[in-house]
């Protein structure tokens, strides 16, 4: 049985899986849970992609780990070069 993720825990991985580039997120006030990210350069002045992500995906470390990798993969094709990463056990 997996555990649930806090939210401070989810928003740490989910930072560290998009290194060397600066992981922006937040929530709606008064909204459903949902977390929008956004992988943006360096410079801060671009960004490279976007998701939003549930409350029921980024409090279950599988289903974050696998949102995480999919949205990796998205940048990678793009031709951005993450850092290696995995989801912690």
């Amino acid at each position: 049985m997996t555990h649930t993720l806090r939210f401070n825990d989810a928003l740490l991985i989910t930072d560290r899986a998009f290194q060397p580039f600066h992981c922006v997120a937040w929530t709606q006030q008064g909204g459903n849970g949902e977390v929008s990210i956004s992988v943006m350069d360096n410079s801060q002045s671009c960004i490279l992609g976007r998701c939003n992500i549930a409350s029921s995906v980024y409090s279950d470390p599988v289903k974050l780990g696998s949102i995480l990798q999919q949205a990796r993969e998205r940048l990678s094709d793009k031709g951005l070069n993450l850092s290696p990463w995995s989801m912690p056990a």
